[in-house]
């Protein structure tokens, strides 16, 4: 998008953000704790979102909580579980998007982007079901694994609910990304009894008991997965194969003996770390806390079958997520934390020290939150807008939405739209750059890479039109 403008134009009541991408209102990221050199590499990656209304949708922001990259949906669908994932050899965006309930859970698809931005894939549940939010995890083979959360019609009597009652059930699939093809599914309600439960069951009529409410899927080291279901406080491993549960972790269940600090309520985004051991977000919520949560790291001896705390990780402020969150391992031994239905970020070294604290505007939350590299380079041109002051003097702001590799801006000016120079430049600051320039018919910009070498060029303005 190009604009020129001029003074004296009339004004928003909201004045835009940036003056080259006006339409462009992103949530803004503020940093309220300490950052430096012992951050862990890359740029943040979250998807916030406002039941009060405000722009929502997948958005990367740097270390200093400058945007990135934005991409705003509609009223009424949001974004979930934001990141950078591998598909046939490539880095590429995923999300998921589509309706939130009340309840938590959500009916929808997911999005694969590549490094341009482009659409190159949508990927929906398989037999007849709406995927839901909570995970999105792709495979070297090509497929992705979801979840989905069918009603299904249950007798209830026996946990104290009606003999017509109805059920939201957890479903685990891998699908084959290009075909759609279901290749495994795993139902809860076949594996796991309703009295795990620690959910209430309702007793009115047409309401539904959520009884599992699984959250997220990982790999295991030999192939099999590993299942967090919020409702159960319990993580379960499954045979990919056969669909048998091999062993439960925490709940009423639990096939491990859990070790002084190890019991975790309400918990999302169980993984299986590089060295063997399992991270936890532990939201701690209610109807049972501590009134903290908290990220956890597990050492799981299955000869014994004795859990162990190893390690645990405290915000300074000690949020109480009462949904939503996760914690990433990053190489080098640090974590990033996403407090979920709380609007912070941090980052932790191995030894539990913050390093980074950053927050999402009030009223916003994120599923979760991600460090991770990328390399971003839009097939859309730069954005452009020329701003004349009261002595006829300009200045040129230049962004360009998802680029990564801009390290500096140069102002093209001339009498002809192709009959422009150089008349200017400044190195990248933020989002958007503002350029002092002489006044010229017309004006474009330039970007340039860290060896000066030209990655786009935007469409040219008329500071006068």
């Amino acid at each position: 998008m190009a604009l020129g403008l001029s003074p004296g134009g009339e004004e928003d009541a909201a004045p835009p953000r940036f003056l080259s991408a006006p339409e462009l209102r992103a949530p803004e990221v503020s940093l309220t704790g300490p950052t430096g050199d012992e951050v862990g590499r890359g740029l943040l990656f979250t998807a916030p979102k406002s039941m009060a209304g405000g722009p929502h949708g997948p958005m990367i922001v740097d270390d200093a909580g400058e945007l990135v990259w934005f991409h705003p949906l509609p009223e009424g669908t949001v974004a979930a579980d934001f990141r950078v994932q591998r598909y046939e050899g490539e880095p590429v965006l995923t999300w998921w998007e589509g309706e939130v309930f009340p309840a938590g859970y959500g009916y929808g698809e997911f999005v694969v982007m590549d490094r341009s931005y482009r659409e190159i894939a949508r990927v929906e549940a398989g037999n007849d079901l709406l995927a839901d939010l909570h995970e999105f995890e792709l495979t070297r083979a090509g497929t992705a694994l979801i979840m989905a959360y069918p009603m299904v019609k249950r007798d209830l009597s026996a946990v104290g609910g009606l003999e017509d009652g109805t059920v939201l059930g957890g479903v685990v699939q891998e699908v084959d990304i290009e075909t759609g093809a279901v290749l495994f599914e795993w139902r809860a309600l076949d594996h796991v009894g309703l009295d795990e439960s620690y959910k209430e069951v309702p007793t009115e009529p047409g309401k539904f008991f959520d009884y599992f409410h699984a959250n997220s899927i990982d790999i295991d080291r030999d192939g099999n997965l590993l299942v967090s279901a919020r409702h159960t406080h319990a993580v379960y491993k499954i045979d990919r194969e056969t669909g048998r549960v091999i062993w439960r972790l925490g709940g009423k269940e639990s096939d491990f003996r859990m070790g002084p600090g190890t019991n975790f309520l309400s918990q999302h985004d169980a993984r299986r770390r590089p060295d063997g051991t399992l991270s936890i977000f532990d939201n701690d919520a209610p109807p049972e806390t501590n009134g903290e949560s908290r990220g956890i790291v597990l050492d799981l001896d299955q000869d014994d079958m004795r859990a162990t705390l190893e390690r645990e990780y405290l915000h300074q402020n000690a949020p109480l997520a009462r949904s939503q969150g996760n914690l990433q391992s990053l190489p080098g031994g640090n974590v990033l934390i996403g407090y979920g239905s709380e609007p912070i970020i941090a980052e932790f070294s191995r030894d539990g020290r913050l390093l980074f604290d950053a927050r999402l505007p009030e009223g916003y939350d994120t599923y979760r939150a991600y460090r991770l590299p990328w390399t971003g380079r839009p097939v859309d041109p730069p954005d452009v807008a020329v701003e004349v002051g009261d002595g006829g003097e300009i200045t040129v702001y230049a962004s360009w939405n998802g680029a990564t590799e801009v390290a500096e801006w140069q102002v093209l000016a001339g009498p002809e739209p192709d009959e422009l120079s150089v008349a200017g430049s400044g190195v990248r600051d933020g989002f958007e750059t503002a350029i002092a320039g002489a006044r010229a018919p017309f004006v474009a910009v330039r970007a340039l890479d860290d060896s000066g070498e030209e990655l786009a060029v935007s469409e040219v303005v008329e500071p006068d039109g």
